[in-house]
This record gives C-alpha cells, sequence and structure tokens, in this order.
C-alpha cells in the first residue's frame, strides 16, 4: 500500500503481529515496569492478626468506663509487646499491656489507648480517657483479605504492586517477556561518537536517540548497530538476526533517492512490504514490512522525522508486541500559547510543549532534520491538513511524549 493515512498504518501494522506468548519467572524486587503474566491472590491475610496501630497500652474498654483526667482508672501493666513480638498471658479486667506500634494485640484486649492519653506508667498505669470496643485497633485482614485478587494479569506492574506482594510473601512472579528489539541505523555518512569526524561525516543521533527511548520504556535493543549504504549488507545482516528478535527497526535509506537502499533491500530478501508513505510531516516515507512473519519498521533518517514517526507508529507497535498498553500514544487537547505561521498542505506534526493545557512552542527551527529544538518539548502538535495557520487561543490536539 501506497500513501495511507496514519490510523490506516497503525492498524495494518497492529493486526499483523501477534503478542509475544513467552513468560519469565524473575524476582519481584526486579519486576518494576513488566507485564504481569497471572492473576495474583493473596495467599493469606494482611496483616496476619490482630494489631496495634500505635504506640499504647491495649486493655479492655469496659475498665476505662468514665475515665478522664480528672477521674482516672488505674490498671495494672503485666506485659510488654513489642513489634515482632508477642505475649503468651491472656488480658484480664483490671490489667493493661504496654504495646507498640504494629504488635499483635493480646488476647483479652478488645482495644488500645494512645500514650499520650496515660502517664506513660509501667508497673502501673493512669488511664485520661474513655475507650469504645475495638477503638485503635486493627483486624485480621483489614488491609488484604486471604484470596482477594491482588493483581490481573496484563497489568503493569508499579513499586505499590511490588509492595503489595511483597506484603505476602511472595518473592518471585511471572511477567512476560520483553520484546527483543534491533536497531539498524544505515548511511555512508554516519560516524559513531567518540571517534575523529571525517570529512562529510555527520555524528549518528538516530541510533542513540531510539535506543535511549527504548530503554526509557524498559524496552533496551539487544542489536544496535549502524551499517552503511550497503544493500548486500544490511540485507544480509537482517537475514542473521531474524530468528533472534521481535522487532526490527532501521532509520534512514526509505526514501526516493539513489542511496535509499531499504527498498531493494526487502526485494533482496523477498520480505512483504505491507505499506510504504505516510500522509503526514514529517517522516512521510515510513515504511512497514514482514520478513518471516517478524516486523520491519523503517523509518527515515532525518532526526526529527524519526523520532516523530517512532512516537506514532512505533509505540503502537511495541504496545501490541509487549501487551503494554501504556506505551500506546496518548492525545489530548489543549490550548496554543503561540502563533504557528507555516501553512500544512498535509497532515503535520510539530514539536511543542505541554502544560497544565496550554501548549506553547519552541522558537523557528521546526525542520525534520533539525533536533536540538526538541529539548523540553513533550509533545507533538497534531495539525491538520489544510490548515493555514495556528493563532494564539486556538485549540489543538497533541500526542504527549
Amino acid at each position: 500500500m501506497f500513501n495511507i493515512e496514519l490510523e490506516k498504518a497503525i492498524k495494518l501494522m497492529v493486526e499483523s503481529i501477534e503478542e509475544i506468548k513467552e513468560t519469565e519467572e524473575i524476582k519481584l524486587i526486579e519486576a518494576g515496569g513488566r507485564i504481569i503474566a497471572e492473576d495474583i491472590y493473596a495467599p493469606m491475610n494482611n496483616p496476619p492478626f490482630d494489631r496495634s496501630p500505635l504506640d499504647g497500652y491495649a486493655l479492655i474498654s469496659e475498665d476505662t468506663k468514665g475515665a478522664s483526667k480528672e477521674n482516672m482508672k488505674k490498671l495494672t501493666v503485666v506485659d510488654c509487646i513489642f513489634a515482632g513480638g508477642y505475649s503468651e498471658k491472656v488480658l484480664q479486667k483490671g490489667e493493661a499491656m504496654r504495646i507498640m506500634t504494629g504488635a499483635k494485640i493480646p488476647t483479652g484486649a478488645n482495644c488500645v489507648i494512645r500514650q499520650e492519653k496515660t502517664n506513660y506508667g509501667q508497673n502501673e498505669v493512669e488511664i485520661y480517657e474513655e475507650l469504645s470496643e475495638y477503638d485503635n485497633y486493627c483486624f485480621t485482614g483489614e488491609d488484604i483479605k486471604k484470596g482477594e485478587l491482588l493483581v490481573k494479569k496484563g497489568e503493569l506492574i508499579t513499586y505499590v504492586h511490588q509492595g503489595v506482594i511483597s506484603s505476602m510473601g511472595i518473592s518471585t512472579i511471572k511477567v512476560k517477556a520483553k520484546p527483543r528489539i534491533a536497531l539498524i541505523v544505515t548511511g555512508d555518512e554516519v560516524g559513531m561518537p567518540g571517534h575523529q569526524l571525517k570529512i562529510g561525516k555527520i555524528y549518528d543521533s538516530n541510533l542513540h536517540l531510539i535506543y535511549s527511548r527504548l530503554n526509557e520504556f524498559g524496552l533496551r535493543p539487544v542489536i544496535a548497530e549502524i551499517i552503511g549504504d550497503s544493500e548486500e549488507q544490511v540485507g544480509k545482516r537482517i537475514c542473521e538476526i531474524i530468528q533472534d528478535v521481535d522487532l526490527i527497526i532501521t532509520t534512514g535509506g526509505v526514501s526516493v533517492g539513489q542511496k535509499d537502499i531499504l527498498h531493494n533491500v526487502l526485494q533482496l530478501i523477498d520480505a512483504n512490504r505491507i505499506f510504504w508513505k505516510v500522509n503526514l510531516k514529517p517522516g512521510t516515507p515510513a515504511m512497514y514490512s514482514l520478513y518471516k512473519n517478524k516486523p520491519i519498521l523503517s523509518l527515515s533518517g532525518n532526526p526529527f522525522a524519526a523520532l516523530t514517526t517512532f512516537e506514532l507508529l512505533g509505540k503502537p507497535v511495541l504496545a501490541k508486541l509487549s501487551g503494554n498498553k501504556t506505551l500506546q500514544p496518548k492525545q489530548v487537547t489543549g490550548t496554543m500559547e503561540d502563533e504557528f505561521n507555516k501553512p500544512s498542505m498535509k497532515r503535520r506534526f510539530i514539536r511543542a510543549y505541554f502544560n497544565n493545557g496550554k501548549v506553547s512552542l519552541p522558537k523557528n527551527k521546526h525542520s525534520s532534520g533539525m533536533l536540538a529544538s526538541m529539548v523540553g518539548c513533550n509533545c507533538l502538535i497534531d495539525v491538520h491538513k489544510g490548515t493555514t495557520k495556528l493563532n494564539k487561543g486556538d485549540n489543538v490536539e497533541v500526542v504527549l511524549l
């Protein structure tokens, strides 16, 4: 297919691939940002016993009837219980036990008085407040009940999930395997940072740009390399790695110049091109193919174009492969704080900053080959085809980055 709309391109890609089925068991402490591959139910109550929510004295509520600062009640202190400990004694009328936050409430007690409402007595304590049954009392299973669903299969594990699961004594969980991604940057003109720049060369930005963005998603590429504009070398490399990866992302070589080699590479390896060119700017020449049922997403070599099409096309592919719905592009509405005076003959995405419903632009430098003005930006404005200009106060749709 040729010259298709963005939404059609996304639909074709997502329908052509399947979510990764493989799972792995990993340590809970390392599971943040992963997708849970199983429902997790509570194997126990939490707390596992009735416990005190504060430092004070465990006692029987009837013993405090009528107690106040002016009419104090005195109780005999028969034990002291620290967090992590317990008392084997059964509390009787007229008795109290010193107790610390989190400690197991002793048998016979039905409430806890905070220490500030006493004289902090050690052998005998003065009570200055009347309590009702179960005042300052945390029941077994008050937070989590045994058998309760804690985490549903397919959820993204957060630090809160990890804390809850850990409180159940669980140390390992089953998660979905991460997509194995290869990132290939093509171009004879591209040099690696750290090496002397030869005449006519430029330092790479695309490999570092997309590698780092993938890394932010917790998807560190298993292969990342720069290959010159050689159809044979690029084709050979794709053939070598295709069985070991779930997705190949390339940048460069997708337009119509003499060095735009990806078209011939796909023919050389007998890959199936699904579409070429998407009706948007920048990044129109984006191409998507399947080779041995593995997706190849080929993006423009211009840095901002590569970034834009990766955000718009790459993220839906990653969301489908990984099962991580949070990777889907998120679109919101904002109000322009600036003017954008260039007419948009086709659908266009421009860099911007979104804050509290307001959208502002970097100063000038909106070329697809320019990247520095993207620093500080956190969204792309979706400018409709045929828009002559954007005015201050206009409502616009933005894709959050």
